[in-house]
Parts: structure tokens; C-alpha cells; sequence
């Protein structure tokens, strides 16, 4: 069974991290390089199948786009 997944990729200083869109649990992985995470989270979401079965994507309907927005919120310590 193939799916087509979302994965949301985040560049930050010290590498990349990765997640996918339209799984139930956690799946999050990390690299170097932007190939390098997208290969890990490719495998993590494998192991994450394997583990837990096709139930873990989700019964909605697949995720038909993302969209990264912003907003500013008070941070008061």
C-alpha cells in the first residue's frame, strides 16, 4: 500500500527537522542536511506503520494542503 504524505520540513541552525501531516502518534526526525532528514522521516514513518498498523493514518480526509502563517502573542515571564 502506498500513500502520499505531507511533511512539513523546519531549517534551523543547527540542521532540519521533519514531521508528517495525517498520522496519529508522533513521528519527528532529524538531519544535517534537508535530504538527509527527509530520508529519516521516511524511515521513521515506515517503522512507525510497522509498529502500529495502517490505523495510524488518519480516517479524515488527507491533508489537501499546509499552510505556515504567523502571529504575535504576549510572552510575559
Amino acid at each position: 500500500m502506498n500513500k502520499q504524505l505531507k511533511i512539513i520540513v523546519e531549517k534551523h541552525s543547527d540542521g532540519y527537522v521533519a514531521y508528517p501531516l495525517g498520522l496519529k502518534g508522533v513521528v519527528v526526525s532529524e538531519g544535517d542536511s534537508y535530504e538527509e532528514v527527509l530520508s529519516n522521516v521516511k524511515s521513521a514513518i515506515e517503522f512507525h506503520i510497522e509498529t502500529f498498523g495502517y490505523e495510524v493514518f488518519q480516517e479524515d480526509e488527507a491533508v489537501l494542503e499546509a499552510f505556515i502563517a504567523e502571529t504575535r502573542v504576549a510572552a510575559n515571564a
